[in-house]
């Protein structure tokens, strides 16, 4: 297919730092028109410090050059978890193509072990794994929460789009499954499989993504009219897109959007991702201003962490996850 020059939207988030009810709404009229043309969109004057941005790409660069069996002691039952480091081509993001070039690292929301919802084995709910290096988990967490509180506060703009209170999804979102996900992409070789990519074509699974990708680049979007975008890094800016959680709760007025990752760039791509699930026990169901007459309600209420369950059951081979508990 074609793929075309790039013209994803900017959403300026600078008025929703005011408190100002007319920022709120600019922002959230913004956010509300792409979220319903194309689903993807960058963000600038987000509020995220760049030293801690630079700082965790540091950190992404020291994980990944770590030897192969320090990683691999980081695997264990990923599947439940959705925690710890997943081997390059340990993933296929399209089922139709060969798996993944890339290798990742994922951790959630930071629990203690003695927590009870540790110990009662809610769902997704489980310890982080970390790496033995120095200072590396608190950089970490750090950018965690500062983006995790950016996901809150875009979801303000988002309810009042929507035509709901801007506190709506504050008490779905306050123990999100969020994962923050480090990601390292090789250079696509000559000798790289038929159909092979660094991510294959796919949909977010939750509510939003927030992505810093470095100055690389791969990023492509499809439109829904089948041309693919290039979504190269802006300075100082993520890219955002709706995620098939949201795109559920809304009643498929907002749309979820194919993309994937193709390194044809002949150097490391390295990219930091965020996406922000809800609470495993918030209700997905229909809006009230995402449905009417001559609109029903297309999807059955569900628990968020069912619906992510089945998203990432599709997702995993069971050989890859058995491979990459050893």
């Amino acid at each position: 297919m074609q793929v075309s020059r790039p013209d994803l939207p900017v959403v300026d988030l600078a008025p929703l730092f005011g408190n100002a009810e007319d920022g709120l709404q600019k922002v959230a009229d913004e956010i509300g028109k792409v979220a319903r043309e194309i689903g993807f969109f960058y963000v600038i004057n987000h509020g995220v410090d760049r030293s801690l941005i630079e700082r965790t790409f540091d950190a992404a660069h020291e994980f990944f050059a770590e030897p192969l069996d320090a990683k691999m002691a980081l695997t264990r039952d990923f599947l439940r978890t959705n925690r710890g480091y997943v081997p390059m081509e340990g993933e296929s993001l399209d089922p139709s193509k060969p798996s993944d070039l890339k290798e990742a690292f994922n951790i959630g929301l930071d629990i203690p072990a003695g927590d009870s919802k540790i110990l009662n084995g809610g769902p997704f709910r489980a310890v982080n794994l970390w790496p033995d290096l120095p200072g590396w988990q608190p950089t970490v967490l750090e950018y965690f929460d500062a983006v995790c509180s950016l996901g809150r506060l875009l979801h303000r703009a988002i309810a009042r789009d929507l035509g709901a209170d801007p506190g709506f999804f504050d008490d779905k979102l306050d123990e999100p499954m969020a994962t923050l996900r480090l990601l390292h992409y090789p250079p696509q070789s000559a000798e790289t499989a038929d159909g092979q990519v660094g991510a294959g074509t796919h949909t977010d699974y939750g509510n939003i993504t927030i992505l810093l990708p470095d100055t690389v680049g791969g990023l492509e979007v499809r439109r829904r009219d089948g041309v693919w975008l290039k979504a190269p890094t802006v300075e100082g800016a993520f890219i955002c897109n709706i995620g098939d959680c949201l795109m559920r709760w809304t009643n498929d007025v907002y749309v979820s959007t194919p993309h994937r990752v193709v390194n044809t760039t002949g150097v490391e791509r390295y990219s930091i991702a965020f996406f922000l699930d809800p609470n495993p026990d918030a209700e997905v169901v229909c809006l009230p201003g995402c449905t009417g007459k001559g609109r029903p309600p297309r999807y059955a209420p569900v628990s968020a962490s069912d619906y992510l369950r089945s998203k990432l059951d599709a997702t995993y081979e069971p050989a890859t996850v058995t491979e990459m508990g050893n």
